[in-house]
């Protein structure tokens, strides 16, 4: 993906990874407008960034997305990248009985929701010359954590969801990119003053030089263990690794 010269949506700008992203295509020059549910968050960031703009939207509302799509391409039509950030996860009791709504709300805002916004953007995209969509996924689509069951999954549907994109968007102007972060020091799960989670500072610099490497898949080196793990032995890693994240 070219570093420069782009017109950027990024839901859930306003905090942690997608505010880092945006702060840093900002930086390169580029156009950026964010998103998310708290208005407070977004208008502080855009604020701290002259000339990058805001606008509120509710990942589990199809309506709102749609809203949002329609004033997108009437109000920034250069617009030729997504990033699909905006996520929440929390820990549940898989094995036991479990909370619908916590698992229904975890659904809806890390798998349908950047599965609408890309369905409601796609054709435009494919009207600029250089697109992307990236989806922001996780280790944990790789390498479950048995904690946050729900999360993982939907991480690693949004995995093979962008896999199936990536074929199906082959002859078009529009690539399909993923970022699979590791533990990131941040909001989610109060990870932010965690000493095991990367430094989201550290996250973002590296993530920006692998955006700029070309590659589709933008791994951080900590993350590749997560990566790596998959395949016909992959439930002794599995085992092992919860065991190190007990909580």
């Amino acid at each position: 993906m070219k570093m420069t010269g782009n017109t950027i949506f990024i839901t859930g700008g306003g905090t942690g990874i997608g505010q880092g992203l945006a702060k840093a295509f900002h930086g390169l020059g580029n156009k950026v407008i964010i998103a998310g549910r708290r208005k407070a968050p977004l208008m502080e960031t855009a604020e701290a960034c002259p000339g990058m703009d805001c606008h509120e939207i509710d990942m589990r509302d199809p309506a709102s997305i749609a809203r949002v799509a329609e004033w997108l391409v009437k109000h920034h039509p250069r617009l030729n990248v997504l990033i699909n950030n905006a996520g929440i996860m929390s820990g549940d009791k898989t094995g036991s009985v479990m909370d619908d709504q916590k698992t229904l709300a975890t659904v809806e805002t890390n798998l349908l929701g950047p599965m609408r916004m890309t369905s409601a953007l796609i054709e435009h995209l494919k009207t600029r010359p250089e697109a992307a969509v990236v989806n922001v996924t996780s280790g944990l689509a790789f390498t479950p954590l048995a904690h946050s069951a729900v999360y993982s999954a939907t991480k690693a549907a949004l995995h093979s969801w962008t896999l199936s994109l990536r074929v199906r968007l082959k002859g078009t102007s529009v690539r399909a990119l993923e970022i699979a972060p590791p533990w990131v020091q941040t909001d989610l799960m109060g990870g932010r003053d965690e000493p095991r989670a990367m430094k989201l500072d550290a996250f973002i610099k590296e993530t920006m030089e692998k955006f700029a490497s070309g590659a589709d898949e933008i791994l951080v080196d900590r993350v590749r263990m997560l990566r790596d793990n998959p395949g016909p032995d992959e439930w002794a890693f599995v085992e092992k690794f919860n065991g190190m994240m007990a909580l």
